[in-house]
Protein backbone atom coordinates (compact mmCIF):
# COMPACT_ATOMS: atom_id res chain seq x y z
CA UNK A 1 0.00 0.00 0.00
CA UNK A 2 1.02 3.55 -0.93
CA UNK A 3 0.39 6.63 1.98
CA UNK A 4 1.09 9.97 -0.10
CA UNK A 5 1.00 12.68 2.61
CA UNK A 6 1.36 16.61 2.85
CA UNK A 7 1.60 18.08 6.67
CA UNK A 8 1.32 21.49 6.99
CA UNK A 9 1.45 24.32 9.55
CA UNK A 10 3.34 27.28 10.90
CA UNK A 11 7.38 27.21 10.85
CA UNK A 12 7.82 25.92 14.66
CA UNK A 13 4.75 23.59 14.86
CA UNK A 14 7.07 20.68 14.31
CA UNK A 15 5.74 19.50 11.05
CA UNK A 16 9.04 18.77 9.47
CA UNK A 17 9.86 16.65 12.18
CA UNK A 18 6.38 14.60 11.87
CA UNK A 19 7.35 14.10 8.47
CA UNK A 20 10.69 12.72 9.17
CA UNK A 21 9.80 10.76 11.69
CA UNK A 22 7.45 8.92 9.34
CA UNK A 23 9.94 8.52 6.77
CA UNK A 24 12.36 7.20 9.59
CA UNK A 25 9.68 4.80 10.61
CA UNK A 26 8.86 3.55 7.25
CA UNK A 27 12.45 3.03 6.76
CA UNK A 28 12.59 1.03 9.70
CA UNK A 29 9.86 -1.68 8.47
CA UNK A 30 11.82 -1.65 4.95
CA UNK A 31 9.50 0.49 3.41
CA UNK A 32 10.13 2.97 0.43
CA UNK A 33 10.26 6.31 1.65
CA UNK A 34 10.16 9.87 0.25
CA UNK A 35 10.20 13.32 1.75
CA UNK A 36 10.24 16.92 0.55
CA UNK A 37 10.34 19.42 2.88
CA UNK A 38 8.80 23.10 1.75
CA UNK A 39 9.09 26.24 3.86
CA UNK A 40 7.73 29.78 3.74
CA UNK A 41 10.08 32.73 3.76
CA UNK A 42 10.16 33.07 7.34
CA UNK A 43 11.13 29.66 9.25
CA UNK A 44 9.28 30.42 12.37
CA UNK A 45 5.80 31.30 12.16
CA UNK A 46 6.03 31.39 8.67
CA UNK A 47 4.50 28.65 6.70
CA UNK A 48 5.53 25.24 6.40
CA UNK A 49 4.73 22.08 4.79
CA UNK A 50 6.34 18.48 3.85
CA UNK A 51 5.40 15.95 1.38
CA UNK A 52 5.53 12.22 2.49
CA UNK A 53 4.88 8.95 0.96
CA UNK A 54 5.47 5.54 2.34
CA UNK A 55 5.09 2.89 -0.05
CA UNK A 56 5.35 -0.69 -0.21
CA UNK A 57 6.21 -0.74 -3.72
CA UNK A 58 8.91 1.81 -5.44
CA UNK A 59 8.30 5.10 -5.77
CA UNK A 60 8.06 7.01 -8.85
CA UNK A 61 8.08 10.14 -8.07
CA UNK A 62 8.79 11.97 -4.70
CA UNK A 63 5.93 14.54 -5.38
CA UNK A 64 2.89 14.22 -4.06
CA UNK A 65 0.29 16.79 -6.27
CA UNK A 66 -2.85 14.57 -4.49
CA UNK A 67 -2.27 13.22 -1.03
CA UNK A 68 -4.70 10.71 0.34
CA UNK A 69 -4.03 11.98 3.79
CA UNK A 70 -3.28 15.95 5.19
CA UNK A 71 -2.67 17.07 8.33
CA UNK A 72 -3.52 20.74 8.44
CA UNK A 73 -2.07 22.24 12.33
CA UNK A 74 -2.97 25.85 11.56
CA UNK A 75 -5.90 27.40 8.98
CA UNK A 76 -3.92 28.43 6.12
CA UNK A 77 -2.48 24.72 6.09
CA UNK A 78 -6.13 23.61 5.60
CA UNK A 79 -7.64 25.91 3.54
CA UNK A 80 -4.66 25.41 1.03
CA UNK A 81 -4.23 21.51 0.77
CA UNK A 82 -8.27 20.40 2.36
CA UNK A 83 -8.72 20.50 -1.79
CA UNK A 84 -6.10 18.72 -2.87
CA UNK A 85 -7.21 15.44 -0.83
CA UNK A 86 -8.26 12.37 -2.72
CA UNK A 87 -12.16 12.13 -2.29
CA UNK A 88 -12.20 8.98 0.19
CA UNK A 89 -8.81 10.43 2.03
CA UNK A 90 -8.03 11.40 5.41
CA UNK A 91 -8.01 14.87 7.21
CA UNK A 92 -6.42 15.46 9.92
CA UNK A 93 -7.40 19.00 11.58
CA UNK A 94 -5.44 20.49 14.99
CA UNK A 95 -9.30 21.51 16.10
CA UNK A 96 -7.13 23.37 19.09
CA UNK A 97 -6.08 25.94 16.64
CA UNK A 98 -8.65 25.67 13.54
CA UNK A 99 -12.36 26.44 14.57
CA UNK A 100 -13.98 24.50 11.24
CA UNK A 101 -14.34 21.55 10.47
CA UNK A 102 -13.93 20.06 6.87
CA UNK A 103 -15.98 21.67 3.77
CA UNK A 104 -15.69 18.27 2.00
CA UNK A 105 -18.12 15.40 2.47
CA UNK A 106 -16.42 12.86 0.00
CA UNK A 107 -13.38 12.61 2.88
CA UNK A 108 -13.04 11.44 6.44
CA UNK A 109 -11.87 14.00 8.57
CA UNK A 110 -10.69 13.71 11.95
CA UNK A 111 -10.88 16.92 14.38
CA UNK A 112 -8.37 16.41 17.02
CA UNK A 113 -7.66 19.08 19.90
CA UNK A 114 -3.88 18.36 19.51
CA UNK A 115 -2.60 21.83 21.22
CA UNK A 116 -5.02 20.64 24.11
CA UNK A 117 -4.24 17.19 24.43
CA UNK A 118 -1.01 18.14 24.40
CA UNK A 119 -1.51 20.63 27.43
CA UNK A 120 -2.65 18.11 29.54
CA UNK A 121 0.22 15.70 29.26
CA UNK A 122 2.18 18.93 30.74
CA UNK A 123 4.38 19.92 27.76
CA UNK A 124 2.63 21.48 24.73
CA UNK A 125 5.25 21.29 22.77
CA UNK A 126 4.15 17.56 21.98
CA UNK A 127 0.91 18.62 20.17
CA UNK A 128 3.08 17.31 16.61
CA UNK A 129 3.18 13.99 18.38
CA UNK A 130 -0.33 14.17 19.05
CA UNK A 131 -1.16 14.84 15.62
CA UNK A 132 1.76 11.78 14.50
CA UNK A 133 -0.18 9.44 16.55
CA UNK A 134 -3.16 10.63 15.70
CA UNK A 135 -2.52 9.98 11.51
CA UNK A 136 -1.04 6.14 12.96
CA UNK A 137 -4.60 5.56 14.23
CA UNK A 138 -6.81 6.99 11.40
CA UNK A 139 -4.29 5.27 8.85
CA UNK A 140 -2.02 2.99 9.77
CA UNK A 141 0.58 4.22 7.87
CA UNK A 142 3.55 2.84 9.92
CA UNK A 143 3.32 1.23 13.48
CA UNK A 144 3.92 3.38 16.41
CA UNK A 145 6.89 0.71 17.36
CA UNK A 146 8.74 2.03 14.31
CA UNK A 147 7.50 5.64 14.87
CA UNK A 148 9.07 4.90 18.58
CA UNK A 149 12.23 3.32 17.12
CA UNK A 150 12.87 6.08 14.91
CA UNK A 151 11.92 8.74 17.68
CA UNK A 152 14.86 7.13 20.03
CA UNK A 153 17.35 7.00 17.35
CA UNK A 154 16.55 10.88 16.26
CA UNK A 155 16.78 12.09 19.90
CA UNK A 156 19.35 9.56 21.16
CA UNK A 157 21.53 12.76 22.65
CA UNK A 158 18.02 13.68 24.12
CA UNK A 159 16.59 10.62 25.94
CA UNK A 160 14.85 12.38 28.36
CA UNK A 161 12.45 13.48 25.33
CA UNK A 162 11.54 9.67 24.66
CA UNK A 163 8.81 9.39 27.51
CA UNK A 164 6.61 12.52 26.88
CA UNK A 165 6.82 12.08 22.94
CA UNK A 166 6.05 8.66 23.49
CA UNK A 167 2.43 9.46 26.00
CA UNK A 168 1.65 11.99 23.23
CA UNK A 169 1.87 9.30 20.07
CA UNK A 170 0.02 6.97 22.25
CA UNK A 171 -2.45 9.91 23.10
CA UNK A 172 -3.23 10.91 20.07
CA UNK A 173 -3.56 6.90 19.07
CA UNK A 174 -6.21 6.70 21.85
CA UNK A 175 -8.40 9.52 20.61
CA UNK A 176 -8.52 8.70 16.92
CA UNK A 177 -9.92 5.31 18.40
CA UNK A 178 -12.93 7.04 20.33
CA UNK A 179 -13.47 8.83 17.03
CA UNK A 180 -13.39 6.27 14.53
Amino acid sequence: MTHEMIMAGFGGQGVMLMGQLLTYAGMIENKQVSWIPSYGPEMRGGTANCSVIVSDEPIGAPIVSEPDLVVAMNLPSLDKFEPLLQPGGILIINSSLIERGANRTDIKAYRVPANDLAAELGNTKTANMVIVGSLIGAAEVVSADAVLKAFAKMFAKKPELLAINEQAIRRGMEYIKGEK
